[in-house]
């Protein structure tokens, strides 16, 4: 399920963020479910073996206008951005707080009011279909260089990319509904360059990911679980989602 949240700015023209805000959107979610939903998301969340998933996503944030200064940027008066889960309980509970507070809301400094929630449809799901990611998509391993760990982060390019989101889906998708399965997973960049890397600072660690269009084919109900949940790593930190191409 996925809803899309919009404000505007109550007492200024601007609404201002850190260049790097995830942190400050994942908590501003945290903060308006309930604590003992929040609770369980972030002490334990769904489990796979030693992994645990908190099987939720959120966009990068959207504005008509916006200018960089330093290290703040400068959202004009109004932004949007969207929050998708398999979990129906914790988007409800999102959506049921800011119908009670719409008027009396803060992300960061700013005072903010709602101007819109709204569910979009939910898109035609086939086999084959291209996406765009709304947020970057992040998949990496922890290797070991002259007795180090480090973490390497894939590109679309190579063969890893493709084989560790599938591995990711399926680690996910077992760990929400208890069944494991197999399924076919393709995905392939369309006219995504070096230029599509992003790479995010969350609180104080470097997270690399790619944005722009790809080509996924999979099964329908893997697709839509991948909508709802997110693609690759750190669907919770604001990493992973993307929007169906018309």
């Amino acid at each position: 399920m996925r809803i899309k949240l919009s404000f505007e700015a109550k007492d200024s023209n601007n609404i201002i963020l850190p260049v790097h805000y995830n942190h400050i959107l994942q908590a501003f979610i945290y903060n308006n479910i309930t604590k003992e939903l929040a609770e369980f998301l972030h002490d334990k969340g769904y489990s796979y073996g030693k992994r645990t998933f908190k099987l939720f996503v959120f966009s990068r944030i959207f504005s008509r206008r916006f200018s960089i200064k330093e290290d703040k940027i400068l959202f004009e008066k109004s932004i949007s951005f969207y929050i998708s889960s398999p979990v129906n309980e914790f988007i409800k509970q999102i959506a049921e707080t800011f119908l009670k507070i719409e008027n009396d809301i803060r992300i960061g400094e700013n005072n903010l009011i709602m101007k819109e929630l709204f569910t979009p449809p939910k898109p035609n799901f086939q086999d084959t279909i291209q996406i765009n990611m709304i947020s970057p998509v992040t998949i990496y391993s922890t290797i070991t260089v002259n007795n180090k760990k480090k973490t390497y982060y894939y590109s679309p390019f190579e063969d890893e990319f493709q084989e560790l989101l599938k591995s990711n889906l399926q680690k996910k998708f077992y760990a929400f509904t208890g069944s494991q399965i197999d399924f076919d997973f393709k995905i392939k960049p369309i006219g995504v360059n070096k230029n599509f890397e992003k790479i995010v600072y969350y609180k104080n660690t470097v997270v690399k990911g790619w944005m722009g269009k790809y080509e996924i084919t999979t099964e329908k109900n893997i697709l839509e679980f991948a909508y709802d949940t997110g693609l690759g790593s750190k669907n919770s930190q604001g990493f992973g989602m993307f929007e169906i191409c018309s």
